[in-house]
This record gives structure tokens, C-alpha cells and sequence, in this order.
């Protein structure tokens, strides 16, 4: 934006953006504004438009846009004019705080903002209680900004560093008790007025959160009683109820050492259980919205206090009664009550299980057992359901979820023991149809984990399941056939139940509702069984080629041909190459028929369903092959590759069936390792001549196969070496347009994936080549991308690259690389260096650090003295002041991080080192 836009050109655009009819009109307008926040003009016209205060759309836009350059470009002001926007602010906030609330939250969080960068701005809670907290009209803005400012002081688009942030929260927790009673003064004398009461609960808990509260004063504060006595009411409102819940389970989350805050972790613990009354209220008249919100309490309080509830159960704060009030929740009619416990559960069984302790086990069985009834009990779908249960609505995520925690807290009862109850259930009854399918489906989730050697349930029950008539419901037959496939490995130690099995789940196969089903459990038979299922693979056979005709979901029919194919590999050598054959003859017949478009049906058009299926034979057909053995895939390959080059020629221009065209090939590559030979030459003559047309990621991912595979053959290496080259140009062109990198990270990962795989097959060949001066100043480029995949590929090149200079690994060349990486460094290291720390302090999220560090380590290790240098430079170039005057690092953090990276004798000192520097930065 070149000049100040007049007001009234602001005033329209905001006019169009709510209110144009024409959604062209709307989007010209959106970006016009989008100019104007991001230009320094947005600072004078936001301040002029809530001077004027003409409609809450244009005071909207004005607050959030002061809001965002507080945040995002604080840096753009001089100093001296942060005492004159703070008090502007306050002045608007205080004019406006009766046109509407979210305008009056803008300006909250932009003083809030304001308030964290400012650093001349000392005392700010005292400031702004004494000026306003006398006026009752205040109020309402100044517990806003009371309660945004702690949520504020951990926000990412706030980098502020550690050093200011630990400045502000010792602030804030001197000035606590100021804001406590300013907060118990509102809730005495506010009566009736609920609106204030939800503000005072909703600041307490954002103070709660930041954990700055003195524990031993809020004990015995008299907020505490006034919270529990208006949650013990029935007359609460919802939203009040609400905020209240919501402040206790902050205090209970802000507990960060019950031990240490004894007295306030009691006092939540008896006022918490003081609730069970209100709840079995709520529950009587079934307002779920409370049942909710105390089920919410109850589980905080379990997991605030699970360490002593399994250190010491049953004493102190150990009390069991937390789990039982938990399990009269999970006992509510609702599963959305249930849901909410699953998290402690999922701790408890995990803590449980770690400590391995007989007698503690049998504290927790009965609480487990309890659990897993219940469970069952919610799996039950309605009685009158038609038709199969769906697990994609909510009903079937939940039972997802509850296969998963039974899964995870079976051991406390035992896996067969927990099977024979749940069979027992179904053995001394007759129940009805909704209560057998729960009780299966139960049994389907701990399948695995019984014990194979002593389960004669699961003799009776499989005895069952394969003898049940069609009359059975057919939510019972489908989750039936859910269970054999969970139970793989007992029929693999009693194979008699293979025939039986086989002969029940190809029967479904040709039920439409129970056909995908079935071939995910023959799936998994296979897996399990698969050397005894060799003598059923002309069964097996013959169902994959009737894969057309059977109803089948594209997924179910893959997971058909896995089975078929893994069962195919334990075949004599030569009977696979044939019956590979026979397998893909399908696939490649429809793809034969798509090249000469002798297919109508629009589904079928779509070439990625052939190539996923072969990917998927291709994959799991991995034979056993010795050394001079010719590969039995080898053939049938070569055969096929025709088919598979001419759909990619067909389909260059679809980036999604190119992927799967790469896909397919990586697997059968990857199937015959060096078999594939004869397809090197046109499959990379291919790979480049399309590229150079359509840049598609996935040939670089295709090229790092090829190259893992043939890199260490001396024949191979030059021809390699001239692919990398010649996708080298297309690609810099691609990376090297605005904001390149960022828009295309998976080329960016699939490029660096590719180099990473010459630094490790062949070094030499890299090191020494015309393009790698162009990829290092890509890799440094593309150091500061803030995309996990691409950013590792990177670091992983460059860690690599490095090492190579470092390992001796008793081959010919290894002076040669040193001196190669040595070059490299000594012309590249400080920009290196200077462009990893940049990269870690202002760009690279802390889960990518790991993968930065073994790099820094490895600068180390080929030449600590270089590394020392380099490294001292470069925090030399960092700003010692954050925006708004703090300071960022002092010069001893500078020199203690030099020191802890450049003493580090391991890649996790360095590690720690960086997490711990960065956070000055963020």
C-alpha cells in the first residue's frame, strides 16, 4: 500500500466485506484490508476509527487490527510512542465497553498484548486496578483484561523470550493478592448480577492456569466456598455453572505438587466430592449440559491426584471414592459422560502397569472390571437398529475409543479371565441380539491378548461364531466376523479351526453387508497364519479373482490381495512366479483396457485402483530368495512394466495417479531389489523427460529409491548421478520462485531425501558433482522451514553430509570425503552455523530442534575449533533486545549456551542446550 487510504475508502471496504452481495466484492474487499492491517497506516486509521466510533463493524475491524499489530509488528513503533498508544487504548476500551463484548475482548487482549512487550510499563495489574477497579461501570473491561493477560503470557504469537516472561509472571504473582481481592470484593457484593460472577470465575481461572496463585492463601479464600456453594446449587444457571467448573478444574490442573500444596489440594478434594449430591440431581433432571460439567470435576480431580491414588491407595488424598464417583459417570445413560473419564483411565492402566505390582493390580482389578461391564453396556447399539453398526458417527468413534481402553487396562483383570466373563454373559442366557453384539465386539478388542495355550472360551466361543445361522442379526454376524479376525493367532496354534474359519468368512465375502468385513478378517488370517494357509492358496486364488464381483470397499479389496500376496510368498520359489501372475492378471488387464478406453463405467476409469492393488501385491510378496536365486517376481515385473510406463505417460499430468504410478513401481523395486535392473535405464529416461514437463515430487521420493538401491553399484552411479542433475534444474526453478519453499515442501523433502540417499550410497559421487553447490545453498535456504518432514529431510542431508567426512568406514575413499566436506566447511560453515541458529531461535517449532542439534553435533565432531568460532560469530549476531525494550539474552546466557554446546560430549547435551537458549527467543 503505497499512501494513507481516506476513511471513508476504509469505511466502504469494511461496508462491502459485510454487507456486498456479490462474493467478488467481498474477496477485493477482504484483500484490500488485509493490505491495510499489514501497513503502517493501519496503526493511525485503526486508533481514527474508534475515535469515531460510527458502527460496530468498523470499531470491530479497528480493535482487532490494533489487536494483530500489537502482536505481529509491535516492532514498527518507536519507543516513545508506547505510553500514548497504551493510554488511547484504555480510552477506547472505556468508551466502548457498551457497544458490544468482542470488541471490548479486542481491546482487552491488544492492552494485555501491550502490557507483556512493554517493558517500561511496570506495575500494570496495580495501574490498572487502582483506576478502575473503584468504578463498578469499569468493572466489566477490567476483569476482561484481568483474565486475558495471564492467558496471554504463554502465547506463541507473543516472542517476548523467557527472560521478559519470567519477568512478567513474577509480576503477576506479586501483584495476586491485589487481583484476588479485587475479585472476592466483585463476587460478595455483585447479588444477583450473574454476568459479573461468570467474569470473576473466568479471571480466577485464567490466574489458576498461570500458577502464580499463592496455594495456602486461596485455601482458605473465600472464593473457594462461594464457588462450591453456587455449583451445589440446583437454581445455578448453565453459564454460570459452566464458568464455574471451569475454574475448578483449572485449580486442580494448576496443582503442580499436591504435596507442597497440601491444604489447597484438600480443600478442592472436599468440596469436589461434595458434589456427588448435585450430580445425582442433575442426573434426576436429566440436564446433561450439568451431568457434564461434574463429571469434568471428578475426572480432574482423579487426574490431579492419580499419583497418590496409586502410590498410597485408599489413603489420604489416595481415597478411593475419587474412581468410584468416576465409575457412577461412566454408569450415566449417556456415552458422552463416559467418554469424558477415558484419559484417566487410559493413566491410570499405564501407571499400573509400569510399576508391575501383583498386590497393586489387585487393588485396581474389581475398579477395572466395574469399567469394562459398563463399557459394554454403552457398546449396545439400539434394538431396533437396522443393518450394520457405522463407525464413522460419533456412537461409532466412541466405540473405537472404548476398544482402545479396554485394550489398554484388560491386564488388570487378565485377558482369558476377562474373555470367559464376557462369554459367560452370553453362555448362561439367552439375551437379546443388541447385548450379544456388545458383548462380542468386547471380546473382539482383547482377542489378541488372550493367551493362545489356555482359552478354552475361545475354543467355544469360534465353535460358535462359525456355526451361527443366517437368521443371526446381522450386526451379531458382522462384528462376529470382526472378532475371527482378531483372534489370528489362536487359529494359527490350532490350525483344525482353519477350514471351518476359511469356509465361514468366504461365505460372508459374498453377503453384500458382511463382504468387506470378512476380507479384512481373511486379511488377517493370513497375516497370522499364513505358513499354514500355503495349502489354501488356490482358495485364496480364486477369491481374489472373483474381487470384481464380490461388494467390496477399495480398502477391504487391498487388504484382500495383502493376505493373498503374503500367504503367495511362503509358496516354493517356483510356484510364485505364476500365481504373482495369475494375482496381478486383473489388475494390469483393466489397466490395459483404461490405455485403450474400453471402459465405460466413470469409477472404474480412475486408474489409481489397479495400481494400488498392485502396489499392495507388490509390497507384501517378499519370498525368501538365496544369494544366485533368480527372484520369482522378476519376470512377472518386467512384464508388467509396459503397462505401468504407458498409464504414467497416459495420466503425466495428474499428480495424483503419478503418485500412485510411483508408488506401485517404489514396491516393485523394492520387491526385487537389484531384479529390477533391466527397468533402471527406461524407467529413469521416463522419471526425467516427464518431470522436465510436470514437476511432481514423487519421481525425486521414485529417483532416492532407485538410488538406495543401485548407488553402491559402480555401473549405476554416473547414469544416477545424470537423473539427480537433470531433476535438479526443474526443481531449483520450482523452490526458487516467492515463497518457493514454502509452498512446495514436499519437494523440498523429496529433494533432500534423494541427496540424502547419494551422502549414503555413494558420497563421492555427490561431493564431487557440478549441482552440489546449487543443493547447499538450497539446504541452507530451506533450514528455516517451518515443515516437519521437509525441515528433517534437510537436517538429515546435512547431518549426513557431514558425518560422511567423520566415519571411517574402512573404504578406499574416506580421505577423499574428509577433504571434500572439509572444503565445504571452510567456505561454508559460518553461514552454516549462522543460518541453524537463526533457524532454531525464530523459525523451527521445538519438535524440530532434535534433528537441528545432530547437525550442530556433527559441525563439532569434524572440527571443534571451526565449530567454536563459527558459533561465537553467529550469537554475536543475535539481537540482545526483544521488541518493546527487554532484554532478550544477556551476555552471560550468550557465553553459557557457547560453552554447554561447544563441552557437550553427547548430541543430547547439545540438545537440551538449544530447547533451553531458544526459549529466549519465543
Amino acid at each position: 500500500m503505497e499512501g494513507k487510504p481516506p476513511l471513508d475508502m476504509v469505511l466502504q471496504a469494511i461496508q462491502a466485506l459485510h454487507h456486498d452481495p456479490s462474493p467478488a466484492g467481498k474477496e477485493a474487499a477482504s484483500g484490500w484490508l488485509d493490505q491495510l492491517q499489514r501497513s503502517m497506516f493501519a496503526w493511525e486509521i485503526s486508533d481514527q476509527l474508534l475515535q469515531m466510533r460510527r458502527d460496530i463493524e468498523s470499531c470491530y475491524f479497528a480493535a482487532q487490527t490494533m489487536k494483530m499489530k500489537i502482536q505481529y509488528a509491535f516492532y514498527e513503533l518507536p519507543a516513545d510512542t508506547h505510553v500514548s498508544l497504551r493510554d488511547s487504548l484504555l480510552t477506547h476500551i472505556e468508551n466502548l465497553q457498551e457497544v458490544s463484548p468482542v470488541i471490548v475482548t479486542q481491546l482487552a487482549l491488544a492492552v494485555a498484548d501491550l502490557a507483556l512487550q512493554m517493558s517500561s510499563w511496570k506495575g500494570s495489574i496495580q495501574m490498572l486496578v487502582q483506576k478502575y477497579g473503584g468504578n463498578v461501570s469499569s468493572l466489566p473491561f477490567l476483569l476482561e483484561i484481568l483474565t486475558v493477560l495471564p492467558e496471554e503470557v504463554h502465547s506463541r504469537s507473543l516472542r517476548i523470550g523467557a527472560n521478559r516472561r519470567t519477568e512478567i509472571i513474577e509480576e503477576l504473582a506479586f501483584h495476586a493478592g491485589t487481583v484476588l481481592s479485587l475479585l472476592a470484593a466483585c463476587a460478595e457484593n455483585c447479588g444477583s448480577d450473574e454476568r459479573t460472577l461468570v467474569k470473576v470465575f473466568k479471571c480466577l481461572a485464567s490466574w489458576f492456569n498461570l500458577a502464580v496463585l499463592d496455594s495456602n492463601f486461596m485455601a482458605n479464600s473465600k472464593l473457594l466456598v462461594i464457588l462450591f456453594n453456587i455449583l451445589q446449587r440446583d437454581s445455578t444457571s448453565s453459564q454460570l455453572h459452566e464458568a464455574a467448573c471451569d475454574c475448578v478444574c483449572a485449580a486442580l490442573y494448576g496443582l503442580e505438587n499436591v504435596h507442597t500444596e497440601m491444604p489447597l489440594a484438600l480443600q478442592l478434594f472436599e468440596g469436589v466430592v461434595s458434589l456427588q449430591p448435585a450430580y445425582h440431581m442433575a442426573v434426576a433432571r436429566e440436564d446433561l449440559d450439568k451431568v457434564l460439567s461434574y463429571c469434568r470435576m471428578f475426572t480432574e480431580l482423579g487426574e490431579t491426584l492419580l499419583d497418590m491414588i496409586v502410590l498410597s491407595p485408599g489413603q489420604g488424598l489416595g481415597d478411593l471414592r475419587t474412581l468410584d464417583m468416576l465409575l457412577v459417570c461412566v454408569g450415566h445413560s449417556q456415552f458422552e459422560v463416559a467418554d469424558i473419564t477415558f484419559n484417566l483411565w487410559y493413566r491410570l492402566g499405564e501407571q499400573v502397569f509400569k510399576l508391575n505390582d501383583p498386590q497393586l493390580n489387585a487393588i485396581f482389578r474389581p475398579y477395572a472390571q466395574r469399567l469394562i461391564h459398563a463399557l459394554t453396556r454403552h457398546c449396545q447399539v439400539d434394538s431396533d437398529h437396522q443393518g450394520i453398526p457405522d463407525e464413522t458417527d460419533d456412537f461409532g468413534e466412541f466405540r473405537m475409543r472404548v476398544s482402545d481402553l479396554v485394550k489398554d487396562v484388560v491386564f488388570l483383570v487378565g485377558s482369558a479371565e476377562c474373555f470367559c466373563e464376557l462369554y459367560g454373559t452370553l453362555k448362561d442366557s439367552q439375551p437379546p441380539w443388541e447385548v450379544t453384539e456388545a458383548v462380542i465386539f468386547i471380546m473382539a478388542a482383547i482377542g489378541k491378548a488372550v493367551n493362545p495355550d489356555r482359552a478354552q472360551a475361545v475354543v467355544e466361543v469360534l465353535q460358535a461364531v462359525v456355526s451361527l445361522p443366517e437368521s443371526a442379526h446381522i450386526a451379531v454376524q458382522h462384528t462376529s466376523i470382526q472378532l475371527i479376525g482378531e483372534l489370528g493367532e489362536f487359529i494359527d496354534r490350532n490350525p483344525h479351526f482353519l477350514e471351518p474359519v476359511l469356509s465361514y468368512l468366504t461365505k460372508g465375502l459374498r453377503g453384500k453387508a458382511l463382504a468387506s468385513a470378512s476380507a479384512s478378517s481373511l486379511q488377517s488370517v493370513c497375516f497370522a497364519c499364513r505358513d499354514h494357509m500355503a495349502q489354501h492358496f488356490e482358495g485364496l486364488l480364486q477369491v481374489a479373482r472373483s474381487i470384481e464381483v464380490l461388494d467390496l470397499s477399495n480398502e477391504a479389496a487391498v487388504g484382500l490381495l495383502k493376505g493373498t500376496a503374503l500367504v503367495l510368498a511362503r509358496l516354493p520359489l517356483d510356484k510364485i512366479s505364476v500365481n504373482l501372475k495369475d494375482l496381478c492378471a486383473l489388475q494390469v488387464n483393466s489397466l490395459k483396457r483404461l490405455l485403450t478406453s474400453e471402459m465405460s463405467n466413470d469409477v472404474s476409469k480412475d486408474p489409481s485402483i489397479w495400481l494400488d492393488r498392485l502396489a499392495a501385491i507388490f509390497r507384501h510378496t517378499n519370498p525368501i530368495v538365496e544369494n544366485g536365486q533368480v527372484h520369482p517376481c522378476q519376470l512377472v515385473i518386467q512384464e508388467i512394466w509396459p503397462v505401468l510406463s504407458d498409464t504414467l505417460t497416459k495420466n503425466q499430468a495428474d499428480n495424483r495417479i503419478v503418485e500412485r504410478c510411483c508408488r506401485c513401481l517404489r514396491f516393485a523395486i523394492r520387491c526385487v531389489g537389484k531384479g529390477s535392473a533391466a527397468l533402471l535405464d527406461p524407467l529413469v529416461t521416463q522419471m526425467v523427460r516427464v518431470y522436465h514437463t510436470h514437476q511432481h515430487s514423487c519421481f525425486l521420493y521414485l529417483g532416492s529409491i532407485l538410488v538406495d538401491e543401485y548407488g553402491s553399484e559402480e555401473g549405476c552411479r554416473q547414469g544416477l548421478l545424470d537423473m539427480l542433475q537433470a531433476f535438479c534444474g526443474p526443481t531449483f526453478s520450482v523452490l526458487d520462485q516467492p515463497s518457493g519453499l514454502r509452498n512446495h515442501p514436499d519437494t523440498v523433502d523429496d529433494l533432500f531425501r534423494l541427496v540424502t540417499r547419494f551422502i549414503q550410497r555413494s558420497p563421492l559421487t555427490l561431493l564431487r558433482c557440478a549441482a552440489m553447490l546449487a543443493i547447499l545453498q538450497c539446504a541452507l535456504a530451506a533450514a528455516t522451514l517451518d515443515h516437519r518432514d521437509a525441515n528433517c529431510s534437510v537436517m538429515k542431508f546435512l547431518r549426513d553430509l557431514i558425518h560422511c567426512g567423520i566415519v571411517n568406514d574402512h573404504e578406499n575413499d574416506f580421505e577423499a570425503r574428509r577433504e571434500l566436506v572439509s572444503s565445504i566447511l571452510s567456505q561454508h560453515g559460518q553461514m552454516l552455523v549462522d543460518r541453524l541458529l537463526q533457524a532454531a531461535c525464530f523459525y523451527l517449532p521445538p519438535y524440530n530442534l532434535p534433528d537441528l542439534a545432530e547437525v550442530l553435533w556433527e559441525l563439532e565432531l569434524f572440527d571443534r575449533p571451526s565449530f567454536c568460532r563459527w558459533l561465537e560469530h553467529s550469537l554475536k549476531g543475535l539481537p540482545k533486545e526483544a521488541t518493546g525494550g527487554a532484554v532478550a539474552a544477556t551476555h552471560k546466557q550468550l557465553t553459557d549456551f557457547h560453552k554447554q554446546v561447544t563441552s557437550a560430549e553427547n548430541c543430547n547435551s547439545v540438545c537440551w542446550a538449544l530447547r533451553e537458549f531458544t526459549k529466549l527467543y519465543r
